[in-house]
Formats: C-alpha cells, structure tokens, sequence
C-alpha cells in the first residue's frame, strides 16, 4: 500500500505532457481474465501486438483465470495506477458477474478507468454432432423432453457463456445441466469429444472448428446476423424473440491512472483499430469492430450494467 501512495503522489507531481511523452518506458502487461484461445484473449493479443508496435515497448497479455473472470478483474483493480497493468475487460466481468455473484470485490465504475471499447465478438448456439438437433427449435424440443439431462460448457460461473444459456434457458423454458471451464476454447474441445451436448461460446473459440463435422453451429447470439457467418441464422430468428447478447471486450485501467496515459492509450487504440491488417484479423474472430472514446465506454459500461441487473432480477440468477 506505502509503494502505491508513493507511485501515485509521484505521477501527480510530474506535468501531463511529460507523462505521455515518457509512458511507456517499460513493458506493459495486459491481464486477460480468460483461458488463451477464446475470444477476449484473441482480441487481447491482437491489440497488444498494434500497441507494442505503436508505443515502442512490450504488451504482453497475461492470462488470469477463474470466477467469471473476476479474479483477472480483482487483480488489474489493485494493481498500481502507473498505466503499466491494464485489464482487457469484456462484458462478463464488467457488467455481468458483478450483478449475478456474491462478494464481488470490485466495483466496475469505481475501481476501473475506461480507455477504448474494442470489439464484440457474437457468441455461437453450438451443438455436439452426436446430439439430434439440426436447428434451435430442434434443440429446445429435445431439452424439453430430456430436462436437465443435456450438459452445456460455459467459461466459469456467472460468464457471459453462462449466462447465455441461462437466458436461452429461461427463454424457452429448457433445463440443462452447467458444467464451468475457465474459457470458451476448452468448452469447444469437449463439444467436439462428445463430453458436452451444447454451449453458447465465443465465436473465435468455435470458427475453426466450424467445418470440422464435430460441432453443428445453429444459430448467433446477437440481434444481427454475424458478418463472419453469414448464414447462420441468429437465436431471435430461430424462434426465441427478443434474445440478444454479446461479449464485448475494451481495454480499462485501474482508478487513479493519469489521464494523460489514458488519453495516449485511447489515441493508439483508434488508430490500432483503424488498421486494415487489424481490421481483417477481428473479422476472421467473427468479432464486430467497436471504437469510440473513453466517456462513450464509460456509458456503455452503465448501460450493461442496468441491463443485466434487470435481466438478473428477472431471471433470478445468482451465483454464490
């Protein structure tokens, strides 16, 4: 605690201008709270990579696991304010967890600072090959006469992944049984063993194994069609109106980082994102390019939370 009140009482000494012109003079570490390969971590070391390259020194993404990606979370929200740790947020453990789950120890608006909304990568309504179900009502008629017998892979207690299902479940009145992971690329490994019947993952988790003929890939969460996925139709069409959802990832600091580090951070972001090679690389994840500034992250974090508070109260889900 000495060593962050000095590093902090430090930084508000020296003049803005000169923090930018001299951040980052070391490597800058990204936590990402899921497990490598699915779709935060994908995004994740993609825009470290056009960060290192923009700012001269080393992004290098650490992967913290667990609890919905809370503990990542907990971690980058008590890591020192120096623009040094950030955290490669997404909509599970900035707007979700924290409205499904007890003893979160974080508060998403007080503790983070946002710098740039990245990406929303569509999650996928996908099924095991074994499983006879070759479209979503399909799938609803065999889970409603098989209830709680279908197993479905989420990427932790109170994830976006989780919390897909859950709503998919309340929606059409299905019961199944969770069985947590620590991301959505080891849900999609045991799918194609046949250890799983059905999971909502990350797009870029299951993409590459769409035409493998392991999985059967029925529908995309969000209200539109992914571009990635063009005829796959999404679960609203499928006959379940009204469901729609995402994970959304951006990249946030820890409260107290100066602003003028979060101002450098959101400029190289947007011209990160600007960047064909990039551009195309989050196209080839099925991820949807976001942007924008760091207020307009900020009110989006707000809405989420609003949004899933409301979808908690009423489903009641609780995670404890």
């Amino acid at each position: 605690m000495k060593c962050l009140l000095i590093a902090v009482a430090f930084a508000a000494t020296l003049p803005a201008g000169a923090i930018a012109q001299t951040y980052p003079d070391r490597p800058v570490r990204i936590i990402v709270p899921f497990a490598a390969g699915g779709g935060s971590d994908v995004v994740g070391r993609a825009i470290a990579l056009k960060l290192s390259d923009k700012l001269g020194q080393s992004f290098v993404v650490e992967n913290r696991t667990g609890a919905g990606g809370s503990l990542g979370a907990t971690q980058a929200a008590r890591a020192t304010p120096d623009g040094y740790t950030l955290l490669l947020g997404s909509s599970s453990e900035i707007a979700q967890y924290p409205n499904v789950a007890s003893n979160v120890a974080y508060d998403s608006v007080r503790d983070f600072v946002p710098i740039a909304l990245i990406a929303t990568v569509p999650l996928v309504l996908t099924v095991t090959d074994g499983l006879p179900a070759k479209t979503t009502q399909e799938l609803i008629a065999h889970a409603k006469a098989n209830p709680g017998k279908l197993n479905f892979g989420s990427a932790g207690p109170g994830s976006t992944t989780h919390l897909a299902v859950a709503l998919f479940n309340n929606m059409t009145g299905t019961q199944m049984t969770h069985v947590p992971y620590r991301g959505s690329a080891p849900v999609v490994t045991d799918l194609i063993a046949g250890n799983l019947q059905m999971a909502i993952p990350t797009m870029s988790a299951v993409l590459p194994h769409a035409k493998g003929g392991k999985v059967r890939l029925l529908a995309v969460s969000t209200a539109k069609r992914a571009s990635a996925l063009p005829d796959v139709p999404t679960i609203q069409e499928s006959g379940v109106p009204g469901y729609a959802t995402g994970l959304w990832t951006g990249l946030l600091a820890p409260t107290g980082t100066p602003k003028a580090i979060v101002d450098r951070l959101s400029a190289a972001v947007a011209e990160a994102l600007a960047a064909p090679d990039l551009k195309g690389l989050l196209a080839s994840q099925g991820a949807e390019q976001s942007g924008g500034t760091p207020a307009q992250f900020a009110d989006e974090i707000k809405r989420e939370l609003a949004v899933w508070k409301e979808v908690a109260q009423k489903t009641g889900i609780r995670i404890d």
